[in-house]
């Protein structure tokens, strides 16, 4: 019996390329409001982004909360009042068009559907996790699609997870993987719900946190060397 029968894949950066789908979502926002968006504002805006999503994940706020005051409190430190909640809209909008995969992303998941189990998890937002995933043709590949805003909790909680694994059908723990880009979320998410984590890495971060993973790989086709033992748990 090989030792993984159901693959948990997070979205973001993992799959499909969130970097460019935001670069343009945010590019089109601006130049709506008629605002130059510069290198530094757009740096910003991920540095703000970024600390309001690990709030979240750490159960400080709500969903709500972090996409309704955003741009409010990005454009309001440039002098600039702004409806959040509009804005929010409108940059959902453009952020829903953006589906670029990662090098790989469509073979590899043509490949593992044939003989695995295969399941999204996504701490975004259903309408547009959807939406991407069935534009970029990653869809049908899975069995069943799990995000934060329907299930009521978020990576890395354990709820989350008990969630998940109640809807999946026979699922065993022990053969259970999930493969994401972030540490916080989709690795502490794993390692607290007692499954192998797999972190995909491709920039090449040091992990200076105490979130370890079982796996780590630099590119998606990594992966199949995992699931065939040909790569050996990280030793950190």
């Amino acid at each position: 019996m090989k030792k993984y029968q159901t693959l948990l894949f997070d979205v973001d950066d993992t799959l499909l390329d969130f970097g460019v789908a935001e670069k343009l979502a945010l590019r089109l926002l601006f130049e709506e409001q008629n605002f130059n968006l510069t290198s530094e504002i757009e740096e910003k805006y991920k540095t703000l982004n970024r600390g309001l999503w690990r709030s979240f994940e750490e159960g400080k706020i709500n969903r709500d909360q972090v996409l309704n005051t955003r741009f409010s409190i990005l454009f309001k430190e440039y002098g600039k009042e702004v409806n959040g909640i509009l804005l929010e809209n409108q940059y959902r909008a453009y952020l829903e068009q953006g589906h670029q995969l990662i090098d790989g992303a469509m073979e590899l998941v043509t490949q593992l559907q044939k003989d695995y189990d295969l399941y999204i998890v996504s701490n975004g937002l259903s309408s547009t996790q959807y939406r991407r995933l069935q534009d970029s043709g990653l869809y049908p590949f899975f069995k069943s699609i799990f995000v934060s805003e329907d299930t009521g909790f978020q990576k890395p909680m354990k709820e989350f997870f008990d969630y998940v694994f109640m809807r999946i059908p026979n699922l065993s723990t022990n053969h259970t993987l999930i493969i994401g880009d972030s540490l916080s979320s989709d690795i502490k998410g794993g390692n607290q719900a007692g499954i192998d984590t797999c972190w995909f890495n491709p920039a090449k971060k040091e992990n200076n946190t105490d979130i370890i993973p079982t796996y780590e790989i630099q590119k998606l086709e990594e992966l199949f060397l995992i699931l065939s033992g040909n790569i050996q748990t990280v030793d950190i």
